[in-house]
């Protein structure tokens, strides 16, 4: 009967314990939220600076300059947010797992958040070199932003349905989602395509 009794009590101070912190994980949440948000801008606002389409709402370098504070902002968020998991009173997760991928006890979720963001940060590194190297070396470089952001929103949306917040966050998710992924897709589009998109003007010979 002891046993029993000692059985029972521990059970219910492992239920009645706090399994992390909430502070550092409310932390870690607020900003995956908010780097998420500053990625999905980050890719729309880079195509249109790419195209142009918007250079008569506002002068190439405002566009440039807008893309580079929003990539900042996404990349900021994101190192905050694997740190908030560092820093967690109760099993807080080694800095070998938060930022090595492909670990034998890592989630598959984790490793695609952990390729996306040292991507974007090996793209972000590469900018400030860009007169060091060659343009179409950088241009293939920074082209891999785009499935560096798809990893980051499957890390993201898996992340949610783990921990339970899909049913709150899935209309915002999607709101900032779909504009990126669709200038994403019309960038790779035919010129001829975009022309009957009115997207892009017709070139009359």
């Amino acid at each position: 009967m002891v046993d029993t009794w000692h059985d029972v009590a521990a059970v219910l101070a492992q239920q009645l314990q706090p399994n992390t912190d909430p502070a550092a994980r409310g932390v870690a949440a607020l900003c995956a939220r908010l780097s998420y948000a500053a990625m999905c801008l980050t890719l729309t606002w880079g195509v249109l600076t790419a195209t142009g389409w918007v250079r008569s709402v506002t002068g190439r370098k405002a566009l440039r300059t807008g893309h580079l504070v929003l990539a900042t902002m996404t990349l900021v968020f994101a190192g905050v947010h694997a740190l908030g998991f560092f820093y967690l009173t109760v099993a807080p997760y080694g800095l070998g797992y938060l930022f090595v991928p492909f670990l034998p006890t890592q989630e598959a979720r984790h490793t695609a958040g952990i390729l996306g963001f040292e991507v974007m940060l090996a793209i972000a590194i590469t900018a400030g070199l860009q007169r060091w190297t060659s343009y179409r070396r950088w241009l293939w470089l920074h082209r891999c932003a785009y499935p560096a952001v798809g990893l980051a929103a499957l890390h993201a949306w898996f992340g949610a349905i783990a921990n339970g917040h899909l049913p709150v966050l899935w209309l915002g998710g999607i709101t900032l989602l779909v504009p990126a992924l669709t200038v994403a897709a019309l960038r790779f589009l035919p010129a001829r395509t975009l022309e009957r998109l009115g997207l892009v003007e017709e070139q009359v010979a």
